[in-house]
């Protein structure tokens, strides 16, 4: 998991929101715009392309 540090210097790169840390499974999640990153082997995949819209 990324530290919190790393957390709060990174951004969704869709919309610029601020990202929340999910447990289970490993991801960050932006609230603004819906999209979860997943996290694998303890490094957040960016890419919107990655990403899963939740509703």
């Amino acid at each position: 998991m990324p530290t919190p540090e790393l957390i709060s210097i990174i951004a969704c790169p869709a919309c610029k929101g601020v990202l929340t840390a999910l447990e289970e499974p490993p991801s960050l999640l932006c609230r603004h715009c819906g999209l979860k990153f997943p996290i694998r082997d303890g490094v957040p995949i960016m890419l919107t392309d990655e990403a899963e819209r939740i509703s």
